[in-house]
């Protein structure tokens, strides 16, 4: 439907103005938009309908085009995802009629979905991973062995929505391709629709960048600030970094320590807790140090439960987004 100016150049040379306002007018009327308005404002008069014959032309406009939604990415209306809503008020005995813009019920989706997306940062996992496309209960379908751990997950992300953040974190240990890291995004996803913030780090690549950072001292105090302060912090498969001293005292360390009884801190591993207390007790520059494994275990141990994540790799499938 073209807009009301088009329509206008397109009457013929000489023709009556007023004649063809009307013609046009009675038109609109017969739409069943304008006979609804209509209903809802008996006030209104055909006067005052002529008087805003563009604000109608363009409401009637927008009306169709939304009952023929083409999508969000295609919307032919003015602004996308808006449409025109008209509303009456009497003032001095005479019906006023105002148009404004409401945003339709894909652009409230999309802009609600970006809200939950701010709430959550990724350091080095594939953003699609926490797009919200989640079947936990494919998971048990595709894999019973997984049931016991996802029932679990799902009670955690209850309990946080009805009491508040947890002190205590979750451990998901299990083979490679399992869905430890699927799980995981599912959690902040859901917990970020009841405002909580959260940040999952892939270690591995995070220690690497750590190092790089040492030169950029402002960069790695905000970096480490970010992940003491978020609600819900998640390390991804952490256990296989290639572990410094400095790394693991003075970043892993900080964060855990400002962390504990704060805030609940998750972890994804290939390593049961012994194997990872194992890991931290061994540095590429200083060897074994059990008692440095030790203490930042002392930090992890005792605030998470455990939860196996069993069942063979399913990474490529297309029901997970990822699946570490």
């Amino acid at each position: 439907m073209e807009s009301l100016g088009e329509l206008i150049r397109r009457w013929p040379l000489g023709a009556d103005m007023h004649a063809e306002a009307e013609r046009h007018l009675d038109a609109l009327l017969e739409e069943p938009a304008v006979r609804e308005l209509r209903e809802r404002h008996p006030e209104l008069t055909r006067r005052d309908l002529r008087l805003n014959l563009n604000r109608i032309y363009q409401y009637v406009k927008e009306k169709r085009n939304c009952a023929a939604c083409p999508g969000l990415d295609r919307c032919p209306n003015d602004i996308e995802g808006y449409y025109t809503l008209l509303e009456c008020e009497v003032q001095n005995d005479r019906a006023q009629l105002y148009d404004r813009k409401a945003a339709c019920g894909l652009l409230r989706a999309r802009q609600a979905e970006q809200q939950l997306r701010n709430r959550v940062r990724s350091f080095y996992i594939d953003e699609s991973a926490l797009g919200g496309s989640f079947s936990p209960t494919e998971m048990v379908t595709i894999e019973p062995e997984r049931s016991a751990a996802v029932k679990h997950l799902l009670s955690y992300i209850k309990t946080t929505r009805e009491q508040g953040l947890q002190k205590r974190g979750l451990y998901l240990v299990g083979p490679f391709g399992t869905g430890k890291t699927y799980l995981m995004c599912y959690m902040l996803h859901e917990l970020a629709k009841s405002g909580l913030t959260g940040v999952i780090v892939y270690v591995p690549e995070f220690v690497e960048d750590v190092k790089s950072m040492l030169d950029e001292p402002a960069r790695l105090r905000e970096t480490i600030e970010l992940m003491k302060e978020t609600d819900l912090l998640v390390f991804d498969d952490i256990g296989a970094e290639n572990l410094s001293p400095w790394v693991r005292d003075h970043v892993l360390g900080t964060i855990l320590n400002y962390r504990m009884n704060r805030k609940p801190t998750f972890y994804t591993s290939n390593h049961d807790l012994d194997a990872l207390e194992l890991h931290f007790s061994f540095t590429n520059r200083d060897g074994e140090e059990a008692h440095k494994g030790q203490r930042i275990m002392d930090r992890i141990r005792p605030f998470v439960d455990r939860l196996w994540i069993g069942g063979g790799n399913k990474r490529g499938l297309a029901s997970q987004p990822s699946a570490e």
